[in-house]
């Protein structure tokens, strides 16, 4: 596992935070802040129950929030931001930030089901320069809890067709 410094853990712990309020409004536990020079630009949490918008995941929300900020200077400061975000950015929102050309990448738990940095995609399917440095597998323990915290709980969002029933356990019963 590699490993990160004090300041990456204070912003790193933010995302966790950010991602624990995700998970207490009944959303993915994904959350995320950007940062440049020591200094935070810009944070996001999922929010696509809240919205009903299956593109309100944490990073999008953030850099949505940091164009309306900081208007077109936000272009630069993405460029030499990190993103620190509780699990790995899906493709979507890994796709994106390959676009913005963000300078570094910290976060927790792989996600292979979704990941697009190194589980399911990354920068070379994406045809994209790979000039992202990344830094995974940071708390993914803490990360992966909270996704299993997640899904022990009903979606309430969710179509009833697509909810998981638990099958009840059945005792098996010797003579």
């Amino acid at each position: 596992m590699e490993s990160i410094n004090n300041k990456d853990e204070i912003f790193l712990e933010k995302a966790f935070q950010l991602a624990q309020e995700a998970l207490d409004e009944d959303e993915v536990p994904v959350g995320c802040v950007f940062v440049v020079d020591g200094k935070e630009i810009g944070r996001g949490r999922n929010r696509v129950n809240e919205t009903g918008d299956p593109t309100r995941h944490a990073e999008m929300v953030a850099v949505s929030e940091m164009w309306n900020s900081y208007g077109q200077d936000c272009e630069n400061l993405l460029r030499n931001s990190t993103l620190y975000v509780s699990l790995e950015p899906c493709i979507m929102c890994s796709c994106a930030m390959y676009q913005l050309g963000i300078k570094k990448m910290v976060y927790g738990a792989e996600n292979p089901r979704f990941g697009g940095v190194r589980s399911v995609g990354n920068a070379e399917k994406f045809r994209m320069e790979d000039n992202v440095q990344v830094v995974a597998g940071i708390w993914s323990e803490r990360s992966i809890a909270m996704l299993k915290m997640f899904y022990e709980k009903q979606n309430p969002f969710a179509p009833l067709e697509k909810r998981k029933t638990k099958k009840p356990k059945t005792i098996e019963i010797k003579e």
